[in-house]
C-alpha cells in the first residue's frame, strides 16, 4: 500500500509548475498525480484525480487560487489546498485560510520548506510560512476572520466582479461565462449593491485593492527557489 501524499500542482506558468513536478517527483513520499494552468482547470482536475492535497498558486486566469480554493471545498471538504504565492500580505492570508485552505507558503521559500509544508498539511495541520506577518498566527489561534465586504458576494458575483476589473464589457463576461446579458447585468448590480459601489471605475478600484485581480510582478523575477526548479525542469 502507498504511503505517498498525491499532490495536484496549479501554476499558470508552464516552466515553473514543470520545475515544480520534476523537484517534488522526486521526493519518496510525493506523487504528483496531476497538473492544471488556470483555477477552472484546478477545479476540474480535482475532480479528476481526487488528489489528497492541491498545491495553488495564488494568481491564475479564469479563477484565482482563492475561488478555486472555495470550489474545491465545496466539493470535497477532505481535499487539503496549500497555497504558494507572492503575496504576503495578512489580509490576503487571512481570507485564503477563510475559503479553506489548509497552508500558505510565499514562493521564495526553500525546497525542504515546502516539502515540509505538504507533509504538515497531509497531517491535517495548518501550516503558515514563517514570512508571513507574525499576527496571523495569533489571530488564528483566537479566531477565524469577521467577513469581510469581499467574502458577502457570491462566487459568480466574485467572477463578474473579477472580469469587469480586468475590462470585459457585459456582452463577452456573458459570453465567457455562458449566461445572458440580463443575468451578469443582475450580478454586476447586486455586487455594486453589497459593496456600496456606484460605477465601474469604483469597482476597479475595489477588485484592484483587495487583489481581485493580478497586480503582481511576473513570476519571471523571482529568484533562487523557481530559478532551481528550471534547471531541473530543462534536465
Amino acid at each position: 500500500m502507498s504511503t505517498k501524499t498525491r499532490l495536484l500542482i496549479c501554476d499558470d506558468h508552464p516552466i515553473v509548475r514543470e520545475g515544480i513536478k520534476v523537484t517534488l517527483s522526486q521526493q519518496p513520499t510525493i506523487e504528483v498525480v496531476g497538473e492544471a494552468s488556470n483555477g477552472r482547470e484546478a477545479v476540474s482536475e480535482t475532480k479528476r484525480v481526487r488528489p489528497e492535497i492541491v498545491l495553488m498558486d495564488m494568481s491564475m486566469p479564469e479563477l484565482n487560487g482563492m475561488e478555486a480554493t472555495i470550489q474545491i471545498k465545496d466539493f470535497d471538504k477532505n481535499i487539503k489546498v496549500l497555497i504558494m504565492t507572492l503575496y504576503d500580505d495578512e489580509d490576503v492570508v487571512m481570507r485564503c485560510l477563510a475559503a479553506g485552505a489548509s497552508g500558505y507558503i510565499l514562493k521564495d521559500a526553500p525546497l525542504s520548506q515546502l516539502i515540509y509544508a505538504i507533509h504538515s498539511v497531509s497531517k491535517g495541520h495548518e501550516y503558515l510560512d514563517p514570512g508571513v506577518t507574525r499576527n496571523v498566527s495569533e489571530h488564528l489561534q483566537q479566531s477565524r476572520p469577521q467577513q469581510s465586504s469581499y467574502d458577502r458576494l457570491s462566487p459568480r458575483e466574485r467572477e463578474v466582479l473579477r472580469l469587469v476589473a480586468e475590462g470585459l464589457s457585459l456582452k463577452k463576461i456573458a459570453i465567457r461565462l455562458n449566461l445572458s446579458i440580463k443575468t451578469v447585468g443582475t450580478h454586476k448590480y447586486n455586487l455594486m449593491t453589497k459593496l456600496d459601489i456606484h460605477n465601474a471605475a469604483g469597482l476597479i478600484r475595489y477588485a484592484i485593492n483587495n487583489k481581485v485581480v493580478n497586480t503582481m510582478v511576473p513570476l519571471k523575477n523571482e529568484k533562487r527557489p523557481v530559478s532551481s526548479m528550471i534547471r531541473l525542469a530543462r534536465r
